[in-house]
């Protein structure tokens, strides 16, 4: 295991920034499909630092930004709902849903609680056997096995108390989606690192081989995003798509077999609705019938009104990569990191948030 320092080595750094400036030709669109990726990308001004022909387009990788409101709508209505403690991770609290959030339910008595595990929440369930305590479960592949855990421990622990409201989304179908909408034209994909840590490198391959789009896993430290940079420019300028590693020391090829067997004993795939696109089939994981009494949505009559956006929020098409936070007037203006239309405003993850605290130069 490397130290974090190494991959953060200025001259490392700008010797795979000569080697790229002298072997990118081509015009090269490239999308990441993870929140941290987009976050270090702009910390560490890496799009300016590129050739002038490469264009970086961030995806949909951030879990609180493409959670839909009519799925948030179902969080806050549950914790309406008497006797009913809600916890859940902190960026998904003040996410504004179609009429309210879990931060404005809180205020006016629901019972919200930020944890940062759903250890955490199997805890306050343990500590509140006369109450129902409901997690919600968002995220990708990456927190989906250590859910599946807290499940599997209820189970052990007889804790009839306990609840997932599973939200989870895995990231291979939403690329297939990404790409089968045809909103934008792609070259190359920079595969979520921690994502791949579960999952591995060949759930991608179907994006090399059917698509012919070059693909590199890369890590969070600005000479590995260089390093996923350098093997896709090679890749395209080659013309030889295929699925590359630039993350070895957290990611195998065939990712970690413990976690999924975790994720598999307790979920199965499902339909899931994402923010902006819409229902993809086969992207999201729901409970399995046999622990369907862990199961929010099965064990609690949830009520929902109609479904709304919020109003000139574009939240959508930035996710799907189509435009930019600059490009919406509400950036900056009405929507702040303090007073957030939309989610990606709100999560530490979310385009606008980064386009917001580093800077909001397009290239």
């Amino acid at each position: 295991m490397k130290y974090a320092e190494e991959y953060r080595d200025p001259e490392l750094g700008k010797k795979l920034l000569e080697r790229i400036h002298r072997r990118s030709h081509k015009p090269a669109r490239l999308m990441e499909f993870c929140g941290g990726h987009t976050v270090a990308i702009f910390k560490y001004g890496l799009r300016q630092l590129l050739p002038a022909n490469i264009e970086m387009l961030s995806g949909p990788g951030c879990p609180v930004c493409v959670t839909a409101s009519a799925d948030l709508d179902k969080a806050i209505a549950l914790g309406r709902l008497p006797g009913v403690i809600i916890t859940s991770f902190g960026d998904m609290v003040r996410v504004p849903g179609s009429r309210s959030s879990l931060q404005q339910a809180k205020a006016e008595g629901a019972d919200v609680r930020i944890v940062y595990s759903a250890q955490d929440a199997l805890a306050i369930a343990r500590g509140n056997p006369g109450r129902s305590v409901v997690f919600i479960g968002i995220g990708f592949e990456t927190t989906a096995p250590t859910i599946a855990a807290s499940v599997l421990q209820a189970e052990k622990e007889k804790i009839k108390n306990y609840y997932i409201l599973s939200l989870h989304k895995i990231c291979p179908p939403i690329m297939k989606a990404i790409l089968d909408l045809g909103e934008v034209r792609l070259d190359g994909i920079i595969c979520p690192g921690h994502v791949s840590a579960i999952i591995g490198s060949h759930p991608y391959q179907f994006v090399a081989d059917e698509y012919r789009i070059a693909c590199a896993i890369s890590g969070f430290e600005p000479v590995d995003i260089l390093l996923a940079v350098d093997s896709l420019v090679e890749q395209i300028e080659s013309g030889q798509p295929k699925v590359e590693i630039a993350y070895r020391r957290g990611v195998k090829p065939e990712g970690n077999q413990p976690a999924l067997r975790l994720m598999e004993t307790v979920f199965e795939i499902g339909d899931a609705n994402w923010r902006g696109i819409g229902v993809v089939p086969s992207s999201g994981l729901i409970i399995r019938k046999k622990y369907e009494k862990f199961d929010a949505e099965k064990n609690f009559n949830i009520q929902v009104g109609p479904t709304r956006e919020p109003k000139g929020c574009i939240c959508g098409s930035i996710l799907r990569g189509v435009t930019t936070p600059n490009e919406c007037k509400l950036f900056r203006v009405t929507c702040t990191p303090e007073h957030p239309v939309g989610p990606c405003m709100v999560s530490s993850e979310g385009s606008c948030a980064t386009y917001y605290q580093y800077g909001d130069n397009d290239g």
